[in-house]
């Protein structure tokens, strides 16, 4: 009875002792989830045929990964650009499909490097609207706009923050019909997203863009720290992944492949 008792008294001690490497054990996530903003063709947008997906060049792309790890990736819509940075942020959601990088966001997200593509932001005007822009100085004393948790780079916001006077809502569709309705003077939103949805909306005659861009930042897949899949050993994974499909040409010719499926999409007004 007495060496029984011994040996209970020491059991507990090493169990607490070898949980952390217990847990490092466990098998690695065969599944991950991600979102992203579902106003952005044709890098992402919601699935007319199952709307709590997204689809475009960013799902396609990290549905590639998977399949190069072994990992089932499911590209899921996580309400609108706010809220589903906040589902990401908190791990609710594992992976942001195309993140810009800032000081800010590192905080809460582990970004896998490389870029897999280059987007532009770029300041759009109304047709009767337009001012003379050579740089970021002349958009001071004017009213912009711009969407709710957006970034446009590191230089960019931290210029904005001091100098430039942007109010922020929360989807692109708002931020346009804002400037259209004259309460703002300029928005500052990605070119590609900000055309396809200028032309769904037949808006294209009354908006410009203007030149040069205010940014040109890369598209960054980001795992959230709170993700329970979080782990170096997947996020060396994930690197080596991204860094082989972006030394060929398939980011760009999905890009392509996306562009036309939302054109042809609202051609017909169907999946």
């Amino acid at each position: 009875m007495v060496e029984r008792c011994r040996c209970q008294s020491w059991l507990l001690p090493l169990l607490m002792l070898l949980l952390p490497d217990l847990a490092l054990a466990e098998p690695s996530c065969g599944q991950l989830t991600a979102t992203g903003n579902p106003e952005y063709p044709p890098y992402l947008w919601r699935d007319p045929s199952n709307p709590e997906q997204l689809i475009g060049a960013n799902a396609d792309l990290l549905k590639e990964v998977g399949k190069a790890l072994g990992l089932e990736v499911k590209v899921v819509y996580g309400g609108p650009w706010s809220r589903a940075q906040e589902e990401v942020r908190t791990g609710r959601i594992d992976l942001m499909a195309g993140y810009f990088m800032t000081q800010e966001r590192q905080q809460r997200m582990d970004f896998i490097s490389p870029p897999f593509l280059r987007t532009r932001s770029v300041v759009w005007v109304r047709q009767d609207g337009a001012f003379a822009y050579q740089g970021w100085a002349d958009l001071k004393g004017r009213n912009g706009g711009t969407l709710v948790g957006n970034s446009h780079g590191q230089q960019f916001d931290d210029y904005a923050r001091t100098n430039l006077q942007l109010e922020a809502v929360p989807s692109a569709r708002q931020a346009f019909e804002k400037l259209l309705l004259k309460r703002n003077d300029y928005l500052i939103y990605e070119q590609y997203p900000g055309m396809a949805l200028a032309r769904t909306q037949g808006w294209d005659t009354q908006l410009k863009l203007l030149d040069p861009p205010v940014s040109s930042e890369g598209l960054y897949l980001a795992l959230s720290h709170q993700s329970t899949c979080n782990r170096p050993e997947l996020r060396e994974r994930l690197a080596q992944a991204m860094k082989a499909l972006v030394a060929g040409p398939v980011p760009e010719q999905l890009v392509e492949k996306n562009l036309e499926l939302w054109r042809q999409q609202q051609a017909v007004g169907q999946p």
